[in-house]
């Protein structure tokens, strides 16, 4: 499986396609994988990823031609000419020609993704937070990935990843929101992908503890105290049980 992905990977051609799961918008025209570093293109534009020990270091736009580092912080140590993404590029391109007319362009299997959708930090109501989004066992690597809030589509705040491979030759990517939790507001992370029938929602809303109806208070108040005043007379049974036994113990000795 392993084996027959890295071929596809290599020498897939995606063409325009449409499915059920309304993935008009999912189109890729191909994917190449060369060492550690994938090239995937969308139309007139794409991206070349460079990752090292499986986490995305940089990548280029090709239609900016610029670097986009990972983490700012990146950009102080090194360094990456994004004319060396096009030149590695087609490198790729002529191995994916050749790599295609031996594979007679086999077609790729459909995965079904994974998603889970968890909060960066503790969730405080009106605290800001960040919710993210991550899309596991992708392919092939062609995917959306939007947020909704409270049925609606969020825009602001969005941010996301590329894609990022792992040793199987599956992908994963991550969604940002940044957001304000809000007893009333609840998100749902809305993923389209070819291996799904229709786009999966991935809800979340903030987990906000149930209050303690007032008899419940009363019974946990009166259960408290009553351990209390066992406990001080437990407390004063064995102290004047020992105070009893050392002086017999002192009487005893001086006899």
């Amino acid at each position: 499986m392993i084996l027959n992905r890295a071929l596809i990977l290599g020498a897939l051609t995606l063409t325009t396609m449409m499915s059920s799961c309304g993935g008009e918008d999912i189109v890729a025209d191909h994917i190449g994988s060369y060492g550690i570093t994938m090239y995937e293109s969308s139309g007139p534009s794409g991206q070349y990823n460079f990752e090292f020990d499986g986490d995305e270091t940089f990548y280029v736009d090709l239609e900016k031609k610029e670097t986009i580092w990972r983490l700012p912080e990146f950009s102080k140590f090194s360094s990456f000419d994004p004319q060396g993404a096009l030149e590695t590029i087609a490198i790729i391109k002529e191995h994916l020609d050749v790599m295609m007319k031996r594979s007679n362009s086999t077609p790729a299997t459909n995965e079904v993704p994974e998603v889970t959708v968890f909060p960066k930090s503790p969730m405080m109501l009106d605290q800001p937070n960040t919710l993210i989004c991550l899309a596991d066992n992708i392919f092939p690597p062609v995917i959306n990935i939007t947020w909704l809030k409270n049925g609606h589509s969020v825009t602001e705040g969005v941010s996301e990843t590329s894609f990022l491979i792992k040793n199987d030759y599956s992908f994963f990517k991550i969604s940002y929101l940044t957001f304000l939790p809000s007893a009333d507001d609840i998100y749902d992370c809305k993923v389209e992908h070819w291996g799904l029938d229709e786009p999966l929602l991935k809800h979340w809303e903030p987990e906000i503890p149930t209050p303690m109806s007032e008899l419940t208070e009363t019974v946990v108040c009166a259960l408290g105290l009553a351990v209390g005043l066992v406990g001080i007379v437990v407390g004063t049974f064995l102290i004047i049980r020992g105070l009893r036994s050392g002086g017999i113990s002192r009487h005893q000795g001086a006899l």
